[in-house]
């Protein structure tokens, strides 16, 4: 095993890798004021951006789950990785050489299960690469080409080709130093008789990569007759590949995916690659299962969910594309983004079409688009007879749920009325109201609890947003607790004094090393208070914030005061001009209110006292609450110079 990662290079990788960079491969992050960056948080689902992320300290933190930390800890918790997994994964993106504590420099064998995995799938793609200009190849260039794909596609997409026989990729991958256990668990190989053979042979080869672009599973086309397996093949299930989980083409298309708020889905590999030399770069497929709610939350962190977001789904035109497409309008309600079908003439996929009619045609598919929520009112009207009194109202039975699930109202009252006209009932109001109701009970349900849909206008009841100035809802916090003080002034103050002590450490020095963690009356704050002592105080952020920060959440004695630490460390000022002024005003409202609660014990102790007390005990604590008074005028004369 690997020993203890050097501190150092621990801290040169998370100094050299930026955080927005890290989190934007992953959702799409806008500007939230004050130099930090917000979008819809990857941890869990939500309508409004709670997630923030702070490119001056490196951290991130949202403020509805509570989830917060540095690069790494994104990474671990995004990517399901150990810490030495996730600094090796970085430090390779920034070309450092991390050193360990036992045993030197890290050599291969050391890294991490995830990493040798994902690694092992980059020099198979690599090896698949190459193999599709072998001469054995021929029929998968031709496959390609009869497609319309030249070997410039095939480079972009880096498509390749597996080998027939049994264990080309297997002996190969042996001789990289791969063990044969690895091998079997990436799902490159399977078991043989006499041991591990290629699990893909004779087969063109997509490398499936997931939203950072690793590699992290195959799907094989069948070229050959005499092959009985299915005509798609893709890895199975293994430690980094869920087919639930992955999209084909979101590396190549989620930059415009976020810039454009669009998506176009499709059906197949090659389908996504004629969309994309079409023109149409938004283009993306399941792989080898129906689209669903792990894929939706992909797209609507890529999407941010906002009024303009637009999903086209394409479908085959015959039976089975409409199935799916019904199916795709079952998820509706989770996207916030409108969602619509596009079916090609003559039931041709992206690819057939780009084939028969040209790039044109197939950017013009996706342009001319039907509403997902009104083709599957048609598919239901069209099972009906509508002819008679009884199909009428076995339709609207089953198409006014459909109707009332469609998030805009306006919408919602206008289809409403065309599907009485598609029934063929007269009295329009009648559906009208049917769907309003059945609208209404949904968001009564959903109001219920969280497992619910969302509710009106697709915001979930109670969902996270902001409010004020970036602070979180009360009743959504987590576990930390600051939140059930926020509402009580004393307790915001202390907030907004660790909230400058964090992040702009500078103002509050030296005074602030000077105040006592009781000086904090909310023990969450205390605690945080603590952290910054143990880290050697906030002038110790004067210099390096970065590692001040770092320290300081090390110092945390539990995840909970951990997190409070990152929310705080990237939440906004409620005020609007952050300079010494405004921070001298925290400070001494503190120190004031803390003096208030010094000279309330001291009077109560003097109380005692002379009812029979010592006479010079009696004195000393009189003359301590006559100081106590005077420094408490003063402070409220003279404000920050009193500290």
């Amino acid at each position: 095993m690997a020993g203890r990662i050097n501190d150092d290079d621990v801290k040169a990788v998370r100094d050299a890798v930026p955080i927005d960079a890290v989190v934007s491969e992953y959702l799409q992050l806008r500007n939230a004021g004050g130099g930090n960056l917000k979008g819809l948080c990857p941890f869990h689902d939500e309508k409004s951006p709670s997630f923030q992320v702070s490119p001056s300290k490196g951290l991130f933190h949202c403020f509805g789950c509570q989830e917060g930390g540095d690069t790494i800890a994104f990474v671990m918790k995004i990517d399901h990785l150990s810490f030495s997994e996730t600094v090796e994964r970085l430090a390779a993106r920034a070309g450092i050489t991390l050193r360990y504590e036992e045993g030197g420099y890290n050599p291969s064998a050391q890294r991490g299960e995830r990493s040798r995995l994902v690694e092992a799938h980059r020099v198979a793609a690599r090896y698949y690469v190459e193999q599709l200009a072998s001469p054995e190849a021929e029929i998968g260039r031709a496959f390609l080409a009869e497609r319309g794909f030249d070997q410039a596609a095939a480079e972009h997409f880096e498509v390749g080709y597996s080998p027939a026989g049994w264990d080309h990729l297997t002996r190969f991958l042996r001789g990289q130093g791969f063990s044969d256990r690895e091998l079997i668990m990436s799902g490159l190989s399977q078991d043989g008789r006499r041991g591990p053979i290629d699990r893909f042979r004779g087969r063109l080869m997509w490398p499936i990569r997931d939203i950072s672009g690793d590699v992290v599973g195959f799907g094989a086309r069948r070229l050959r007759e005499d092959d009985n397996g299915p005509k798609y093949l893709n890895t199975p299930e293994t430690p980094i590949y869920k087919k639930s989980q992955v999209l084909y083409g979101v590396d190549l298309a989620k930059k415009e995916i976020a810039k454009s708020s669009r998506a176009v889905v499709v059906e197949g590999y090659t389908d996504v690659m004629a969309c994309h030399l079409a023109g149409v770069t938004t283009a993306i497929a399941t792989c080898g299962t129906a689209f669903g709610g792990d894929h939706i939350k992909i797209l609507r962190r890529l999407l941010m969910d906002n009024g303009s977001a637009r999903v086209i789904f394409t479908f085959d035109g015959d039976a089975a594309g409409q199935k799916a497409a019904l199916r795709a309008f079952e998820d509706d309600q989770k996207f916030a983004a409108e969602t619509y079908i596009a079916i090609a003439p003559d039931g041709m996929d992206p690819c057939e079409l780009r084939l028969g009619k040209g790039d044109d045609a197939v950017r013009d598919l996706v342009e001319p688009r039907t509403p997902l929520f009104e083709f599957a009112i048609r598919q239901i009207v069209a099972r009906y007879d509508l002819e008679v009194p009884a199909g009428r109202a076995a339709a609207l039975d089953e198409a006014a749920p459909i109707v009332a699930r469609i998030k805009n109202s306006a919408s919602q009252h206008e289809v409403a009325v065309q599907l009485a006209g598609m029934l063929g009932i007269l009295d329009t109001q009648f559906v009208v109201k049917r769907v309003a109701q059945l609208a209404r009970w949904a968001r009564d349900r959903g109001g219920r609890g969280p497992a619910q849909g969302p509710g009106p206008g697709g915001r979930e009841p109670g969902g996270p947003g902001p409010s004020g100035a970036g602070q979180p809802p009360a009743s959504r916090r987590g576990p930390s607790g600051p939140a059930l003080y926020l509402r009580n002034p004393v307790f915001a103050t202390e907030r907004e004094l660790l909230k400058l002590a964090l992040q702009r450490p500078e103002l509050v020095t030296p005074a602030f090393d000077a105040y006592e963690t009781d000086e904090f009356t909310a023990p969450p704050y205390a605690a945080v208070r603590q952290c910054i002592d143990e880290a050697g105080g906030a002038e110790q952020g004067c210099d390096d914030v970065r590692d001040y920060l770092a320290k300081v959440r090390d110092a945390a004695p539990d995840d909970t005061v951990r997190k409070l630490v990152t929310e705080l460390a990237v939440e906004v000022f409620r005020g609007k001009s952050i300079d010494e002024l405004y921070a001298g005003q925290h400070l001494v409202q503190v120190r004031i209110r803390a003096v208030d609660r010094r000279i309330q014990d001291v009077t109560s102790s003097l109380t005692r006292l002379g009812n029979g007390g010592d006479p010079q005990q009696y004195a000393a604590v009189q003359n301590e609450l006559w100081v106590l008074q005077q420094y408490g005028q003063t402070l409220r004369s003279n404000g920050a110079g009193a500290l």
